[in-house]
């Protein structure tokens, strides 16, 4: 699967972004979807990650109840709709595939994810 992300941009602290992440290839509706986040001199981070049926999601702490992760299958889209953005979200944001076959679980490391798409630049100006 091949992976492309979009939606990033420049957005006042306290507003909203919809990352989008479009997969090409087949069986996208049997990969667990992830979205990570790497600001500049920082490590890759988990944030926010659902299952190939959209059935379970996981977030980061910091992001609960801000973030709010989603698919459509039909359209082979993941979303990251992110709201009440805070300077320390900004980074630049990756998704990635991992294949849900034979009941692998949702992963919340990048280690557990094999197929990831370019970044797309998030900055919150404060």
């Amino acid at each position: 699967v091949q992976l492309q992300a979009s939606g990033g941009g420049l957005v006042q602290a306290g507003g909203s972004l919809r990352l989008t992440c479009a997969a090409s290839g087949r069986s996208f509706n049997m990969y667990n979807m992830g979205w990570f986040r790497q600001a500049p001199g920082k490590e890759r981070e988990f944030v926010a990650a659902i299952s190939w049926n959209g059935g379970d999601t996981y977030y980061v702490d910091s992001v609960k109840g801000r973030f709010t992760i989603s698919r459509d299958n039909a359209d082979k889209r993941a979303y990251l709709q992110m709201n009440s953005l805070e300077p320390e979200d900004a980074a630049d944001y990756y998704c990635a595939a991992d294949w849900a076959g034979d009941g692998h679980l949702v992963g919340t490391t990048s280690r557990e994810y094999d197929f990831w798409g370019q970044g797309t630049q998030v900055t919150v100006s404060s």
